[in-house]
Parts: C-alpha cells; sequence; structure tokens
C-alpha cells in the first residue's frame, strides 16, 4: 500500500443552502420564514426540496408528499421551476470563475473547487470561500455553506459541518481527527446499508472505523475497503476534475402524479426527447445506445437500451427508438412516477477531432 503524503492542495466544496427551496422563498415574500417543500404534495407527489423551517419537522427530500404533510400539517408546497434553478446556477458558477477553472460541480447545487493557484493570487483559501460566500449572497439573495480544507473528502463533509450559511475550515493536521469524531453515516462513500452494516460490527464513529485495520477492513468490506482506510485518516488524493470526460447525456422528469395510459406516457416520452436532444446538440454528445428509465409508483426501477452501430446524430432516430422501448413495456405493471431517455456509449472525441469536427464540448 502507498502511504506517501499526497500533495497539499486547496479545495472548497460550496453547497447552497437548501437551494430549490430558498430559491422560492427568495422570489415569493409571502414563502419567506415558512415550512416550504418543492414538489408534489398529493397522495403520489415526491418532495423535492425542503426549507430549513419544513426541515425542522422531519421534512427531507425524497419523501413522499403525503408523509411530509402528516410531519408538518402547515407545509405549502410549490410546483418546481428548474429552468429558474438552472439560471441561478450559472450565476454561481459565473462567481465560481472569477477565481479558478479548475471547478467540479456535483449537481445544479454543489460543486469542488480547488484554489491552490487562483485567479486572484489569494493565498488564503479561507478567504476565497469568504468573498464567494459574500458576492453570492450579493448578487443572488441565496446563501451558501462552503467547506475549506487540503482535500476533497474534507473540504465536503466541513461544509455541512455549519449549515445554513457556514463556513467550515478543516487544515492539515486536523483532519483525521475532524473525521474520528463523525458518525460512520456521515462519511461521504458510506451508504446507508453499509453504515448499518458497520453499526452491527459496533462502529458507530469514524474513530470505530479507524480502530479496524485493513486486513479486517478487506474481509468485510471488499474493494472499498482501501477508501475507508485512508478516509478516517483523513487522507484523500482524489483531484478536483474540471473536465471529466463525459459518460452519458439524460433528462428523466418525475411526475406528481403517476402516468399510467399510453397517450400521456408517449406524450411525455416526445416531450423528454426533445429536451435530450437539445442537450445532445449543445454539447456534441452522441452516443450509440439510447436507453430508456422508468421508475414505477413503488420506487421499483427499470432500464431498457439499444444500441446502434454508429452513433445517432438525429433527433427522430432517438425519438423513435425511445417510443419504442416504451411501448414494448405497455401496459405497464403499475403507474410511471419518472421517465427518463439518454445517449449511452459516447464516441471518442479525440475521434471527432481527426474527422475534423468539434470536439465534444464538456
Amino acid at each position: 500500500m502507498d502511504e506517501s503524503a499526497p500533495p497539499l492542495r486547496k479545495i472548497i466544496h460550496i453547497d447552497m443552502d437548501a437551494f430549490y427551496a430558498s430559491v422560492e422563498q427568495r422570489d415569493d415574500a409571502e414563502l419567506r420564514g415558512k415550512p416550504v417543500a418543492v414538489g408534489g404534495g398529493g397522495p403520489r407527489g415526491v418532495v423535492a426540496a425542503a426549507s430549513y423551517e419544513a426541515r425542522a419537522f422531519g421534512v427531507r427530500s425524497a419523501m413522499p408528499g403525503a408523509r411530509a404533510r402528516r410531519l408538518c400539517p402547515d407545509l405549502i408546497f410549490v410546483p418546481p421551476r428548474f429552468d429558474m434553478y438552472r439560471q441561478v446556477s450559472g450565476q454561481v458558477r459565473g462567481i465560481f470563475e472569477r477565481f479558478t477553472d479548475i471547478i467540479q460541480p456535483l449537481s445544479l447545487d454543489e460543486a469542488y473547487l480547488d484554489v491552490t493557484e487562483n485567479k486572484m493570487g489569494l493565498a488564503s483559501a479561507t478567504e476565497i470561500a469568504r468573498q464567494i460566500r459574500r458576492m453570492i449572497r450579493e448578487e443572488t439573495g441565496l446563501t451558501a455553506s462552503a467547506g475549506v480544507s487540503y482535500n476533497k473528502l474534507i473540504a465536503k463533509l466541513a461544509s455541512d459541518e455549519n449549515k445554513p450559511d457556514g463556513l467550515c475550515v478543516i487544515r492539515p493536521a486536523e483532519g483525521a481527527a475532524f473525521v474520528a469524531k463523525l458518525p460512520v453515516r456521515r462519511i461521504h462513500g458510506v451508504g446507508p446499508v453499509t453504515a448499518r452494516r458497520m453499526q452491527s460490527m459496533g462502529i458507530e464513529t469514524g474513530a470505530d472505523l479507524r480502530d479496524r485495520d485493513l486486513p479486517f477492513l478487506e474481509r468485510h468490506f471488499g474493494k472499498a475497503a482501501l477508501y475507508y482506510y485512508r478516509a478516517v485518516r483523513g487522507r484523500d488524493d482524489r483531484p478536483v476534475h474540471a473536465h471529466e470526460g463525459r459518460k452519458s447525456v439524460s433528462v428523466e422528469d418525475t411526475f406528481f402524479t403517476d402516468l399510467v395510459t399510453r397517450e400521456e406516457l408517449i406524450a411525455e416520452l416526445d416531450r423528454i426527447s426533445e429536451r435530450l436532444w437539445e442537450r445532445i446538440s449543445k454539447a456534441r454528445a452522441y452516443g450509440r445506445t439510447v436507453t430508456l428509465k422508468i421508475k414505477f409508483a413503488d420506487f421499483a426501477i427499470i432500464s431498457r437500451s439499444r444500441s446502434f452501430q454508429a452513433p445517432v446524430r438525429d433527433h427522430a432516430t432517438i425519438a423513435e427508438a425511445g417510443r419504442a422501448l416504451l411501448l414494448a413495456q405497455l401496459p405497464l405493471r403499475m403507474g410511471a412516477r419518472l421517465l427518463g431517455l439518454g445517449v449511452h456509449n459516447l464516441e471518442d472525441p479525440e475521434a471527432d477531432m481527426e474527422a475534423g469536427q468539434l470536439a465534444l464540448a464538456i
């Protein structure tokens, strides 16, 4: 095992606070200070995001709307406005770019930034995080929390430490002790199932996990063992990837009311295919495999794919393939709460350049 020290970096993890719900509260004064859920409040609706006022009652994202109402009878549901969320996310990205080009978005509301060398020539990553948070507040009217540290793992954990509207700085000498005090379920990379398994072994905290040697971890957790071994020692040498290779392009929609009939399923899939083609065209991300995703009312998911000999370069073929995949599943065993369509097996951008075309835009 390589125990050499990873290069010292200055990493910031920015996480917007209750992003979707905060945008809605910003834009509607009647919602401010009240428990708000973005999503559907009907019997089959799902919470996409919850304000901090709603979280105080136990309301969380991905929770069925009916359960959220039981927890918080005064909960106000508002429909999502993804175009607005994307617009605000673009504003925030623009703020990041004033400081660095090494930005790795994780979603619309969070990203890693490597500011080891930055455009402002600032020596302090903490000062950069302060300025970014100030600019976000002044220019978008929203708040963000930041974690500042020497690697991605600790920065992400730190950003959650003082939410909302918080800043947490963990220096290299403090990393291992910081992880040691955390519940294992909070360690990035330890999912709910693994956390329960660890707890059944008496591993409740990072310190407990650190007390187990590598052979023990390998016996019980296989390939993930080395990551856990390093993580609880505050080690993570993953770089911030500013230009990760795109593996797929997809669009999916979750519905407030489950779709059942052939007509409404096809109509919704056609809308999804149009949005997918817009993304494909913009990114020039042409792939050979078209994949349909269906999530049922009971949250079970199936996917079906069709592959072509060459990358698909027209919307009609993608739309037709998606419809054929959907029709082959009809009648559905129960209503669909989500439909998705994507393309995979993208062509090599290097080969694309050699053919005299533009490289894939990431």
